[in-house]
């Protein structure tokens, strides 16, 4: 070690870090399921709300194809995805911004809108990416407790906007619980809110709603300036694996997302697949449509062993547990399912495999039995 770089050094403080960074939670992504070994049970990963297809007809070879020439920068401006999402849902391309996931252009709204002495104002318990990406960026992150029901209390958010809010996240439907909020108190909510705050509906679970009174977010945003809509390619399309995702937002709010994206941050392989999958909706549907089947019987059997769920539009269900959490999330894992403890309140466990979802319900009214 030279003797300039000893002297440096000298004082162990090390390099100045961000005070914002302080006191962020860490992500804590689902556990992933552990190989299955002599007389251990076939392990299933429930713990990621990923989707338990293979990719889509035409995408892994799309896919493929792209793979050949990663030695090349992607296209930034993600035209042909673009393009394709432009003519898939209606909407000018100047209105689009694309993005690591859903979450990676959460990110990005965050970074557009709101910074030190703002503040960004979400529901409690929703996706915990939320008061991560707010701290990242100095802004304070406010958060309303969900009603008994585990759903959003939007008369609650309501009150509680002030003069610093800049961004309001809404999750429909809501991650980890899984309930939805609905067309009219929506509306009643948006006509509440200052014109220069920004509310994102955060859509990532869209595709699985069966529910007629919740709106589709793409239509609400047509007439509302201050509303942008996320949606992703993780979850039903089943590309988790790819990174991408995209929102749909008036012009300033748009054009703000560009800017703020890193630079070729959706590589060339996730946007053909995504085009791809875009194109094989027919298949979609039809996986999807199987998806809420399972939903449904996995529903109906949790309430029909006694269990309290709240009605979920995602696919995913959610147990309010509290201090049985850990516990109950030991003996899933025990019996060769993983799902997503979040300690002192509740198991959210992925719709899977049919045999997977056999498993959870058997732990289920077994561990319900014994304990309640």
């Amino acid at each position: 070690m030279s003797e300039t770089s000893g002297k440096s050094g000298a004082s162990g403080t090390g390099p100045k870090l961000r005070a914002a960074l302080d006191g962020i939670p860490t992500y804590k992504p689902g556990k992933p399921a552990a190989s299955a070994g002599e007389g251990k049970p076939v392990a299933y990963k429930l713990s990621s709300n990923e989707n338990p297809y293979p990719p889509l007809p035409g995408v892994l070879e799309s896919a493929m194809a792209a793979a050949g020439a990663f030695n090349r920068y992607p296209d930034a401006a993600c035209t042909g995805l673009m393009a394709e999402i432009s003519e898939r849902f209606g909407v000018p391309v100047t209105h689009l911004a694309t993005g690591t996931g859903s979450v990676g252009v959460a990110q990005q709204l965050v970074q557009s809108t709101a910074g030190p002495g703002d503040e960004v104002l979400y529901a409690w318990r929703s996706f915990e990416a939320y008061p991560i990406i707010a701290q990242i960026s100095g802004a304070t992150p406010v958060q309303v407790p969900l009603t008994e029901g585990d759903v959003h209390d939007l008369d609650a958010m309501a009150d509680a906007i002030t003069d610093r809010t800049r961004l309001i996240f809404i999750c429909n439907p809501n991650n980890p619980t899984g309930t939805v909020v609905r067309r009219a108190e929506l509306e009643r909510f948006l006509d509440r809110v200052p014109s220069d705050v920004l509310v994102v509906l955060d859509e990532a679970y869209r595709e699985f709603i069966r529910d007629s009174e919740v709106p589709d977010g793409i239509e609400i945003y047509r007439n509302r300036p201050n509303v942008a809509v996320l949606r992703t390619f993780s979850k039903a399309y089943g590309l988790a694996g790819l990174r991408v995702g995209f929102a749909v937002a008036h012009e300033p709010v748009a054009a703000a997302l560009r800017k703020t994206a890193l630079p070729f941050c959706v590589s060339q392989l996730a946007q053909d697949a995504a085009v791809a999958s875009l194109r094989a909706e027919d298949a979609l549907l039809g996986r999807v449509g199987s998806l809420v089947c399972e939903r449904t019987r996995v529903y109906d059997g949790l309430v029909a062993q006694g269990w309290t769920v709240p009605e979920t539009h995602a696919n995913f269900v959610w147990l309010r547990l509290g201090e049985a959490t850990a516990g109950f999330a030991a003996a899933c894992e025990e019996a060769g399912v993983v799902v997503r403890p979040f300690a002192g309140e509740g198991v959210r466990v992925t719709i899977g495999e049919s045999e997977a979802n056999d498993i959870f319900l058997r732990v289920a009214e077994s561990y319900r039995k014994e304990k309640f």
